[in-house]
This record gives structure tokens, sequence and C-alpha cells, in this order.
């Protein structure tokens, strides 16, 4: 029964196709290396090719997790974007900047630590930070 409700909770191939080239052009406007990427993506380093295909506007694949990581990159995107409107330096950055709410740490490195949940909390931090 939980199968059932996971699988039914992934968008689909469409979807999931047009995420994948938002991602792609996101980490792009991020400047992120390929294990970066990988990273954020939730992805070992033996699937590269994962990254090449989702570029070439392939779909993502039917994972949950996937999918939920996508949606918090793009949310970081989002917050990023209303929290310096008139920046896009800091908006492109941020993201590898090594930050105090996160100990002196990157966001990226957050999430390499802490997976998906260290996505979760990265988002809800600039969400947060809209909030006050």
């Amino acid at each position: 029964m939980q199968v059932e409700v996971a699988i039914a909770a992934v968008p689909d191939k469409e979807k999931r196709a047009v995420l994948a080239a938002a991602v792609s052009k996101l980490f792009d406007k991020w400047g992120l290396s390929t294990a970066d990427r990988l990273a954020l993506l939730g992805l070992s380093e033996e699937n590269r090719a994962a990254l090449q295909r989702y570029a070439k506007g392939e779909a993502l694949a039917a994972n949950r997790d996937l999918t939920d990581r996508v949606g918090h990159l793009l949310g970081i995107h989002k917050s990023l974007r209303l929290l310096f409107p008139r920046n896009e330096e800091i908006v492109a950055g941020w993201i590898s900047s090594p930050n105090a709410k996160f100990g002196g740490n990157t966001p990226i490195q957050v999430v390499r630590r802490y997976g998906l949940p260290g996505l979760a909390m990265v988002r809800g931090t600039l969400d947060a930070m809209r909030g006050s």
C-alpha cells in the first residue's frame, strides 16, 4: 500500500521532463560542479550520465526522493529571487557560499552531510528569512 501512495505522488513523465530541464538550467545558473549537482540530487558519482540525460530534456526518474529534491531546489531559487531581487550575483552564488546560519558551511555542504533533510533545512532557512 505504501508503494502505491509513493508512486502516485510522483508527477507524470511530461512534468518530470519539465522539472529536469528546470533544474539543469538552475545548476548552470548556480555554476555548480558535476559533483555538487549529483550531491544535491542525491545521485552517486557513478550516475553522471543521468545529469547529461536531464540536460538534454529526458524526464527525471520516477523517484519520489529525486522529485522532492528538485522541488526543494526550485523553492530555494524562488526564495533567493524574492530575497535578493536586484542582486543576481547573490542569487547565483548563495548555494555555494559559506553561511553563518549553517555554522560557516555552505548550503551544499549541509545537503552533503544531511541529505534530503538537509535540503529541506536549507529551504526552510530561506523561507524563515522571507518571513522576517
